[in-house]
Order: C-alpha cells, then structure tokens, then sequence
C-alpha cells in the first residue's frame, strides 16, 4: 500500500543498517526498529558507514524494497515510518515536504508560507537540507520560485537533484 510516511520524533541510535546499489549509488538506510532514522546517499562513492557491517532488519528491508520500486518507476510514495529528530520548525517543514505529491515542486517560499513563516526563505532552505532520510521525506521537490535548482545536501548535491527530478518529471532550470 502507498501512502504518506508517518513523522515521529526522538530518534535512539541505529538498530539496524542495510546498505544498496541505486542509480544515484549506494545507499545506507538505518532503523532504530521502529522506524527509519537515517537515509545516506553516497557522496563522491563513499558512505559515512563505509566499513560497518550491514545488519538489516524487517524495516529496512521493507524501507530498500519501496526504494527499488521507486527507482523502477513502480511506487511514487512510501509508507515505512520515519522518527525524524528536530526543532518544531525543522518538523514542520518536513511535515510539509511529505505533502508534496510525486512529479510536483514546490518552492521554498511556498512551504515558509504553507508553515506560517513567509519570510524565512534562508530557514526553510536549512531545514530542508537537514532532512536526515531524504527520498522517503521528498526534499528533491523544493525548487526555487523560478524553478531553479539552488542546491541539494544529499548524494552528489545538484546532479543527484537533476537525476530525482528528471525520474519524477519534474521541469527545472
């Protein structure tokens, strides 16, 4: 079933590790056994987890198994819970990005506005970077107002972006 993650706070250390192969490289998913805390994509073909064994349990399992369907083009959402560890705008902001459907940008004013703060364009850009499971919590749908790329924090940065919102059809400059 696709449906939107659930968003759950305080997030004790990681229980569980599982490590892929995707088209944006490898990527590690960590579970604290309750719900996913952690998703890495790799940077320049490493991981902060480079070296540590992988231990996976059913979340994750289930956590790689929602990400290879999104990478076949057979899932647009995800449904495996999250704990998402932040300040209350940190979670809203998440909160928001989870309510941005597949193949949509929103802009970063747009989701300071959708969070009462329409004039914390700098803030939001902050907390969307700080999305510690990106991909389950879409932050590759923020854009600028004129559809530009200002960045990405995860994997390769800009051309992990590109890559995202290609797959989704999503138009950018």
């Amino acid at each position: 079933m696709q449906g939107m993650t659930a968003l759950t706070t305080s997030a004790p250390s990681p229980a569980a590790r599982h490590t892929i192969d995707s088209p944006l490289g490898r990527i590690v998913v960590e579970s604290d056994g309750s719900a996913i805390t952690r998703l890495e994509i790799e940077r320049a073909g490493a991981l902060s987890t480079d070296g540590l064994p992988d231990e996976p349990d059913p979340l994750t399992r289930e956590a790689v198994a929602q990400l290879g369907q999104y990478f076949s083009g057979s899932r647009q959402s995800f449904d495996v819970p999250v704990r998402l560890d932040g300040t209350n705008f940190h979670r809203a902001i998440w909160d928001a990005l989870l309510a941005i459907p597949f193949g949509v940008a929103r802009s970063y004013g747009e989701l300071g506005r959708a969070t009462g703060r329409p004039s914390a364009g700098r803030a939001v850009g902050g907390a969307v970077g700080a999305n510690p499971v990106p991909l389950l919590v879409p932050c590759h749908r923020v854009l600028a107002s004129d559809q530009r790329i200002t960045g990405y924090s995860a994997g390769d940065g800009v051309s992990t972006k590109v890559w995202l919102l290609k797959h989704e059809g999503i138009s950018h400059r």
